[in-house]
């Protein structure tokens, strides 16, 4: 597990827990991105530092080495917390661009997952954000991608009897969305332990509006309907599938499906996850932990999953993994060799 960190964040203890619940070698790195730092300071200190003379350069450059004995610092600290007594963590201070120095380093450290916490912060805290290096490694990790939001929820284990853990699947119908299956039940059932995980999968109808006048109302209310209904065969099969998966059935999660119709596909998945509330206003369930989401899909019933995908990591507080199908279909072939 790759878990980058930022010195000054909140998230330590979130990153952590999870790696806590882990019995597996992991790896924490400080991603310092002195470039873009550099950059910064170009644009609002070089007036009071004098930038073409020598001294400038020098502040630079001890600036540069701050940066990194603060980074080491804190890792440091990171790796001797209590959390993370009995666990093996390594840990490394990069120079570099921010997004390409993590992918670099889950390739070469071969990590099943890159856990990373989001800001909402501008100027240089910015590179930290959801818009920027979340985002990009989201897109091009050739593993799953575990975004934890500052200030958000941090999925609870569970004991016996207790509620499941729950993530929220949305699905488009396309192959390609359903690459978020597998990666989201072995995430559910591990931060359930020793209690029980469960899967929500959830399609989003988009109503029809074709034409005016009582005649195409009532149109676009049956092909609605078809939509619904045709949506909740394809989840109920899903299920089906996911039952006759011998990987799956062994870890005991607990199965659901729902439709909902909203015009704004985001935004229905958002509701659902974060309240449980179907577009009947009906409690479904309380409301999700984690929201499971491939970076694209195509083909089959209304296609949505890609941009949406961005808006609902831009706009949910809830974490949310995030799978490229493409990656994880390459990570599978070399694991079958």
């Amino acid at each position: 597990m790759i878990c980058p960190g930022a010195t000054g964040w909140a998230s330590p203890p979130g990153h952590a827990l999870y790696l806590a619940r882990c019995r597996r070698t992991h790896t924490i790195s400080q991603e310092r991105s002195l470039k873009g730092a550099y950059a910064c300071l170009s644009e609002f200190s070089f007036r009071s530092m004098a930038p073409d003379g020598p001294n400038a350069r020098c502040r630079l450059r001890r600036a540069g080495e701050a940066d990194r004995d603060q980074a080491e610092s804190y890792l440091r600290g990171v790796a001797e917390s209590d959390l993370l007594t009995g666990i093996s963590v390594q840990t490394q201070v990069s120079v570099g661009l921010v997004a390409p120095s993590i992918l670099s380093l889950a390739a070469d450290q071969h990590a099943d997952l890159i856990v990373i916490c989001s800001h909402g912060y501008t100027g240089v805290r910015r590179w930290w954000m959801v818009g920027s290096v979340a985002a990009k490694v989201a897109r091009f990790a050739e593993v799953p991608v575990f975004v934890l939001r500052e200030g958000g929820p941090v999925p609870e284990a569970r004991h016996p009897g207790e509620p499941p853990l729950r993530i929220l699947v949305p699905l488009d119908g396309s192959d390609a969305a359903k690459a978020a299956l597998e990666p989201a039940a072995f995430l559910a059932a591990t931060l359930a332990a020793p209690g029980q995980g469960a899967l929500h999968l959830l399609h989003v109808v988009q109503p029809t509006h074709d034409g005016k006048g009582p005649t195409a109302a009532s149109r676009n209310a049956l092909n609605t309907q078809a939509d619904r209904n045709m949506a909740r065969e394809y989840l109920d099969a899903t299920i089906r599938h996911l039952r006759e998966n011998p990987a799956i059935a062994n870890l005991n999660l607990v199965l659901t499906s729902s439709v909902t119709i909203d015009d704004d596909v985001a935004q229905g998945i958002v509701r659902v996850a974060e309240n449980g509330v179907d577009d009947e206003g009906d409690d479904l369930f309380g409301g999700c932990d984690a929201i499971a989401m491939t970076t694209y899909g195509s083909g089959g019933l209304q296609r949505w999953v890609g941009s949406v995908t961005e808006r609902v990591l831009e706009t949910s507080r809830l974490p949310q993994l995030i799978v490229r199908p493409g990656a994880e279909r390459k990570e599978q072939k070399s694991k079958e060799r």
